[in-house]
């Protein structure tokens, strides 16, 4: 079997109760980070804030980001897959709206992720939510 990697970016969102936004996608069953992948010879900064503006309308400056982190992790939806994921924080509360292949958006408290009745993104299980923990 060939594993894919798929580049991608996305932006790690707390609300005032420091709950992370997570989405799911048409046709998925895993919530993960809103972002996606990288448009050819797109730096994964500008592909986060693109993406962020397709799935949620919401817009977002540069100087807003910060860098979360880089890590490798089998992609959540797609068999055989791993994502090389660039992964931004940003302190802008929004107020999301689903958007594009949205088709869900929930608040998770990443202190709890393991208890929670859907199922998160490997990524954030294993990079994300320890990350922000540190």
């Amino acid at each position: 079997m060939t594993t894919q990697t798929l580049v991608v970016a996305a932006v790690c969102f707390r609300d005032n109760a420091d709950r992370i936004l997570t989405v799911r996608k048409r046709g998925t069953s895993f919530f993960m980070l809103p972002g996606g992948k990288s448009e050819p010879g797109e730096a994964p900064g500008a592909a986060a804030l693109r993406e962020v503006y397709e799935e949620l309308g919401v817009m977002v400056a540069k100087k807003d980001l910060a860098l979360l982190g880089s890590w490798t992790a089998a992609a959540a939806n797609e068999p055989d897959t791993i994502v090389d994921a660039t992964v931004y924080l940003s302190n802008v509360v929004i107020a999301p709206v689903a958007s594009a292949e949205i088709v869900e958006l929930r608040w998770v408290d990443p202190t709890a992720a393991t208890e929670q009745d859907f199922p998160l993104a490997p990524l954030l299980l294993e990079f994300v939510f320890p990350a922000l923990a540190a």
